[in-house]
Parts: structure tokens; sequence; C-alpha cells
């Protein structure tokens, strides 16, 4: 596939100079610096169902049982900005 950018002349040299750097043609070391920026995850909808969600929070918490229960006053407004009251 082909694409077509246009870049500053100041961003042209810079990746010129990496390229020769490298000793790769600017098209080609282009080419290589766009596709690592290519996400490798999956992309979707960001929409999960009920399954989904129940599945990623027991995978979230796992190794969470032995964790202490703290009392509710611990977590509070003052117990973040105790230097502010």
């Amino acid at each position: 596939m082909t694409i077509q950018v246009e870049i500053s002349p100041e961003a042209e040299a810079r990746l010129s100079a990496d390229a020769a750097v490298r000793s790769m043609a600017l098209e080609k070391y282009a080419s290589k610096l766009l596709e690592e920026a290519i996400p490798t995850y999956a992309t979707g909808t960001s929409i999960l169902s009920p399954g989904d969600v129940e599945e990623l929070s027991r995978r979230l918490s796992e190794g969470s049982e032995n964790l202490p229960v703290l009392p509710p006053e611990i977590n509070n407004r003052e117990s973040y900005y105790e230097d502010r009251w």
C-alpha cells in the first residue's frame, strides 16, 4: 500500500538523517516507523458484555483474597490530603 504524507522540511531532514544512520532508504525507514506505531492489540467497540465484565473483574481480583480489610475511616478525604486540613 502506498500512502503520501506531507511533513515539514525539518521533520524530513530529521527522518532522512535517522534513515542514513541506519543505512536505510528514507521510504523504507518511514514505513518501518509507521508499522511500529500501529497498535498490536485488538481495537474494538469497547463495549463489554456482562460476561466479559464478570470475567475481567474475576481476573483483576485474583490474589486479593488475603488483603487486609481496612476500616472505612481510612479511606476518607482527609486521609488523602492530611497536610491540607
